[in-house]
């Protein structure tokens, strides 16, 4: 399991060959498609996700996410890491 506090932050996430996401227009809902896997994500995962582009580092995605949602920076860095992290390991995710 990768640890989420050893994530450079210059690193520039971005989905891998394969790996999609994607808003069900029927059912309302983004999911990340990934081959024979699917996952639900709710509002703040999507958010995150369309950031993760391969052009913004680590740093600027919470920079720009504590700016949007007027939140705490230090929350959401930990909040994003653990995430990128999860999504690492289940290989939906390059960093």
């Amino acid at each position: 399991m990768t640890d989420s506090t050893a994530l450079p932050d210059d690193a520039k996430p971005h989905l891998p060959r394969g790996v999609r996401l994607r808003h069900d227009e029927t059912r309302g809902e983004w999911t990340l498609l990934a081959p024979e896997r699917i996952l639900k994500l709710d509002a703040v995962a999507v958010e995150v996700l369309k950031r993760c582009t391969g052009i913004a580092t680590i740093t600027a995605i919470v920079d720009d996410l504590a700016t949007t949602f007027a939140a705490d920076r230090a929350r959401i860095d930990t909040d994003v890491r653990a995430m990128l992290a999860g999504l690492q390991d289940k290989r939906m995710l390059d960093l």
